[in-house]
């Protein structure tokens, strides 16, 4: 570090001191207030650590966290999967590989809420006629149920994010030496076998890379879960955003949700960090 020029630290600069202002700074001032009683304007009083004594008792509180986790776990499982498997499809010797991977790629450039509305049509228009048609009650009456809605953001999200985990999957995987694969083909070993004693081995990194985005998406996820469920029936499909945002500006309870908003921040960082740990020690193994 002592050995960067001045240039070096001239041009890194702006992203320091934009990192500071937008993330580092509001982090502490919001840390210092959920020990108060804030009103999003003034605090009068210290209450020390009630408010986080107080979350930890809410039923509610911890319901949308229990709901966050399910939903991430199994979004995690569905995106990387998907992702890899497009990437598998996209990096095979076919004439539409490029239109392909614009295809896949293209539900992430389209916003939240607008997929979100576009997937409640989906879910509650179309799959209601197509159960009428067919007879399949189980089309009929989706996100009624919080069990039909915590599907319905499963299938939402990995839809969106899939074509951006398979551009990293695809990243790793153009990089393997085709020497290798065409050994193991001479060898006589099978499709599976190459994929599982080559391919795999050496696409690791991007697990860790592709698990840690997908974690911290799905736990942050808010306007797919406002413009889809809007947190119903009945708060049951509420996530863990979405309950922090109602409690500030519903309820205008700044300082609990402030308080909230640590323990989600500490929660994620948590997670994330030991996946990345566990993964970089599986990437060794492997």
């Amino acid at each position: 570090m002592r050995n960067r020029s001045f240039t070096f630290w001239l041009f890194l600069a702006p992203v320091i001191i934009g990192l500071g202002v937008v993330v580092v700074i509001p982090f502490l001032y919001g840390l210092v207030y959920s020990f108060t009683n804030w009103n999003g304007l003034t605090a009068t009083e210290f209450l020390g650590f009630q408010n986080y004594i107080a979350l930890f008792q809410e039923e509610e509180f911890m319901k949308s966290i229990w709901f966050t986790i399910k939903f991430s776990f199994a979004s995690v499982i569905l995106l990387n999967v998907f992702g890899l498997g497009l990437a598998l499809l996209v990096t095979r010797n076919i004439k539409s590989n490029n239109l392909l991977r614009t295809v896949f790629f293209m539900p992430n450039l389209i916003g939240g809420l607008i997929l979100g509305f576009i997937w409640q049509f989906i879910f509650v228009s179309v799959f209601d006629d197509i159960g009428e048609l067919t007879g399949i009650e189980s089309l009929q009456g989706w996100l009624s149920t919080a069990e039909t809605g915590f599907w319905g953001l499963v299938i939402l999200t990995a839809w969106q994010m899939a074509g951006y985990i398979m551009i990293i999957y695809i990243a790793y995987l153009e990089n393997i030496p085709n020497e290798l694969i065409e050994a193991a083909k001479i060898d006589g070993a099978s499709s599976f076998q190459r994929f599982k004693n080559i391919t795999f081995p050496l696409v690791a990194p991007a697990f860790t890379v592709s698990m840690f985005l997908t974690l911290s998406t799905s736990f942050k996820i808010y306007d797919q879960n406002l413009s889809l469920t809007n947190g119903g029936p009945g708060n049951k499909t509420q996530m863990v955003a979405m309950e922090i945002v109602k409690t500030a500006f519903a309820e205008n309870e700044m300082a609990y949700a402030q308080a909230k908003a640590v323990i989600f921040f500490l929660i994620v960082a948590v997670v994330a960090l030991t996946q990345v740990y566990y993964n970089k020690k599986r990437e060794v193994d492997l």
